[in-house]
């Protein structure tokens, strides 16, 4: 069975770091299979540079009926959600199948979008790892753990944790895998 990799970030990075072009030019040479979103911004790019390495298997997720961009004119995994077309549900759908089907993600963020720390989330609280891009911090944090995860909400500022709380309740969220990682070594 064939791995595959989310790879996912931020739409105000329009340009990927060498350092994340040599990450994807590493999971394409492992023959992994890439899954990624159809969005403005990092999913171009990332997009362009799969298009550009010329043999990578790639599955372009969208939600709804059509992708806004498919560079390469992969194969094309479309999502259905009875959320609002344009609304931050709807094209929230796309991301929660990508972790869904996805073995781990590398995510390039700005420190602050929700989006992207979202699916982070998102694959934590399926027990999988993800590898995240500080685009900031020119810098790799994996996360795996709960642990590992606060250490990386330490890089954003007060007013983004507070959006992040607003936007996808945040707190919330990490104090449930934490739940569930202490439910699961009780029983371990």
């Amino acid at each position: 069975m064939t791995t595959k990799v989310f790879i996912a970030g931020s739409m105000n990075i329009k340009h990927l770091d060498p350092k994340v072009k040599e990450r994807i030019d590493n999971i394409v040479s492992q023959d992994f299979e890439v899954v990624v979103g159809d969005a403005d911004g990092a999913d171009t790019s990332i997009q362009w540079h799969l298009f550009n390495l010329g043999k990578a298997k790639t599955t372009v997720f969208c939600s709804g009926h059509r992708p806004r961009n498919n560079v390469g004119e992969w194969p094309v995994e479309s999502v259905e959600t009875k959320h609002a077309e344009g609304s931050r549900a709807f094209f929230t759908a796309k991301d929660l199948r990508m972790a869904e089907i996805a073995d781990f993600g590398l995510m390039i963020w700005d420190a602050k979008s929700t989006g992207t720390l979202n699916n982070v989330i998102e694959l934590l609280s399926r027990k999988k790892k993800s590898v995240v891009f500080v685009n900031k911090a020119k810098a790799f944090k994996n996360v795996g753990t709960v642990e590992q995860l606060e250490e990386l909400l330490g890089l954003m500022s007060p007013h983004a944790k507070q959006k992040a709380d607003e936007k996808i309740r945040l707190s919330e969220r990490i104090e449930a895998i934490k739940h569930d990682q202490s439910q699961g070594q009780m029983f371990a």
